[in-house]
């Protein structure tokens, strides 16, 4: 699979160019447009327990899209997120997985499997639904944000602190720890920041700009039902 980033960096899409038969697996509903003669098929992914787990925990949907390329010629499909911003194509070993947050993954290659794992107390207690995706295998994964995308790299030794919200994805293996923001919780209260994550190296780490769940909140509180 060969990945083409359009449109970045603030309505990103990502075009995957496929080889005759070759197939890529993909979040159900991202497909935006395709190349004709492309199979498309919708499974559980890992079946009914794996899949049930990265629906209701992970954030993602219970059906994996599976794409074939036409057998005799190349083909390409448009995947894109719901909302606006840039992409990345992130590269997944053996040696060395990733751990994405709700709703950033895309696609992938075939060879990469996800699954649910435990995000820590602040993606609970910040409204991002307390579990994470785990990517592991070998291959490509292209992942969005909400916003402009930062990749930072963390050398031994180094780290910082973030806003779950502001999450994108980081490397398996990664020291990583949460906290409240302020020593007290009135004063956590009153910063309006709660808990917070604090990441160490040696790793990468991609965040996002804005964050989902601060838009959601603006749009409970100004949207008239929510006044019903």
């Amino acid at each position: 699979m060969q990945v083409e980033l359009r449109h970045a960096p603030s309505f990103a899409s990502a075009r995957l160019q496929l080889a005759p038969g070759e197939q890529v697996r993909a979040e159900s509903g991202a497909m935006a447009m395709m190349s004709l003669g492309v199979d498309v098929a919708a499974q559980m992914e890992g079946g009914f327990m794996k899949s049930l787990g990265r629906s209701m925990l992970g954030g993602e949907s219970f059906f994996v899209s599976t794409f074939t390329a036409h057998p005799q010629h190349p083909s390409w499909i448009d995947v894109a997120a719901r909302l606006p911003g840039d992409a990345a194509v992130l590269q997944c070993t053996p040696e060395r997985g990733l751990v994405l947050t709700r709703g950033s993954w895309l696609a992938s290659d075939m060879g990469v499997t996800l699954d649910t794992k435990w995000g820590g107390a602040k993606m609970l207690f910040g409204g991002e639904g307390g579990f994470v995706v785990h990517a592991t295998g070998e291959g490509q994964v292209v992942v969005a944000s909400y916003g402009a995308l930062d990749r930072i790299e963390l050398p031994e030794g180094s780290g910082f602190t973030l806003d779950s919200g502001h999450l994108v994805a980081y490397e398996d293996g990664m020291n990583v720890t949460t906290r409240k923001v302020a020593r007290k919780w009135m004063q956590t209260a009153k910063s309006g920041e709660g808990l917070v994550m604090d990441l160490r190296g040696p790793g990468t780490v991609w965040t996002q700009t804005r964050n989902p769940s601060a838009l959601v909140d603006w749009l409970t509180m100004v949207l008239p039902f929510s006044r019903s």
